[in-house]
């Protein structure tokens, strides 16, 4: 499991890098980091799909749960972004169901 859940971490690190990249690079023109975004993003495809011995369902509303938590830091470190209350509240019943699906699986 802890195997699976750093795969999953490797994952929401290259989607939300990936997209905060072509944020950037749409924001000012910046080929390269509009090239390592899609790269990143292609890469995150695979990296999500490594572990096929757990219910495509169950991995992916785990992933949710990962994806959201990863993407508040790197908003917050990339862009200056803080949640507002119902982003963090709303994100507790999104990490709260992450949780719930994988220890009812058990």
């Amino acid at each position: 499991m802890v195997v699976t859940l750093f795969a999953l971490l490797c994952a929401a690190l290259l989607e939300v890098g990936g997209l905060a990249a072509i944020r950037y690079g749409l924001l000012r023109p910046a080929s390269v980091a509009l090239l390592a975004g899609s790269l990143a993003l292609v890469a995150y495809g695979f990296v999500v799909n490594t572990n096929r011995g757990v219910e495509f369902g169950r991995l992916m509303g785990v992933y949710i749960a990962m994806f959201y938590l990863v993407s508040q830091v790197i908003g917050l470190a990339m862009f200056g972004d803080r949640p507002a209350l119902p982003a963090v509240l709303g994100g507790i019943l999104i990490v709260s169901g992450g949780a719930l699906i994988q220890l009812m699986a058990r």
